[in-house]
């Protein structure tokens, strides 16, 4: 089996998870298969994927030489396209995943957009609050708000977001505006979804961090519903800004307690195929890219 069949088979098991998956994907036995695993091992003096009765995952160094492996072959599919005069046009399923609110605040639409101008894709949207593994989840897109840590992920950043403490104005009116964050401990206090393991609240002031340790009045296992009891006027609640920005545009929401913020965090389109995704991925990020920058929810400012 020559180099480029090789390279074929690897990005098929590394897909796949599985050797006889790939195989009947391929139309080749099982043993060509193994054997054609064993020999690309052989010929780069690394082991590609560790190997158990149930599973096959890629090593850390399986892992980048699938994300180039992978990037030679769509390249070389391109340049073929391109010889044949066909136009690449993106088509297929388009896997995305975000968190949920902002899943479905700011990035329903641009999926809406999305495809109107691509008839031949279709999507799939996981919206998780959560960190999503690409690659073992088969996904192609994702929103990260946060800094990020993974090297095998090409980003592009599009903004940035911040927790921030807010309540009704109508609260505020009946039990005062906190001034300091010790305050808040004088407070009835919403506690939203992804703080469910932690009472504390982080905030920053010149440089000093400063922990406020709170006894909550309400408990949220999903952050629309604290959002939605504060501005009921239940309490005061910690959100990031792009799930609030809405109700504090229309003054549903007051934000307090703002020189005491955390740094802002970047959000990021992120994805594992390179600087030459396929049509399909390039086209969606070039558009999500256009249209968060100019979200004015998506800011550190708001």
């Amino acid at each position: 089996m020559d180099k480029f069949h090789t390279m074929q088979v690897f990005v098929e098991v590394a897909k796949q998870q599985s050797f006889t998956a790939a195989s009947e994907i391929l139309g080749i036995t099982a043993p060509t298969t193994t054997r054609a695993i064993a020999e690309l091992e052989g010929q780069l003096g690394v082991k590609l994927f560790n190997r158990t009765t149930r599973t096959v995952r890629l090593t850390e160094s399986g892992e980048k030489f699938f994300h180039d492996t992978q990037q030679i072959l769509e390249r070389l599919a391109e340049a073929e396209d391109t010889v044949r005069g066909i136009q690449i046009k993106p088509s297929g399923i388009l896997t995305i995943t975000a968190p949920v609110l902002f899943g479905e605040k700011h990035i329903i639409p641009i999926i809406n957009e999305y495809l109107r101008l691509h008839p031949n894709v279709s999507v799939k949207a996981v919206f998780y609050d959560r960190i999503t593994n690409l690659l073992e989840e088969e996904i192609d897109v994702a929103i990260r708000i946060d800094n990020l840590k993974d090297s095998n992920l090409y980003a592009t950043k599009v903004g940035s977001v911040r927790k921030m403490v807010c309540g009704a104005p109508d609260y505020f009116r009946q039990h005062g505006i906190p001034v300091h964050p010790s305050e808040l401990t004088k407070h009835q206090i919403i506690l939203p979804a992804n703080q469910n393991h932690s009472r504390s609240w982080k905030f920053m002031k010149n440089g000093k961090q400063e922990i406020v340790k709170l006894t909550p009045r309400m408990y949220c296992n999903q952050n629309a519903s604290a959002i939605k009891a504060a501005v009921l006027g239940l309490g005061i609640t910690q959100l990031m800004s792009y799930q609030i920005g809405e109700e504090l545009d229309k003054q549903l929401l007051k934000a307090i307690l703002i020189d005491y913020n955390e740094p802002p965090l970047p959000v990021s389109i992120v994805r594992v195929d390179g600087r030459r995704a396929n049509a399909k991925i390039r086209s969606f990020i070039d558009l999500a890219t256009i249209r968060l920058k100019n979200n004015p929810f998506i800011n550190s400012e708001i």
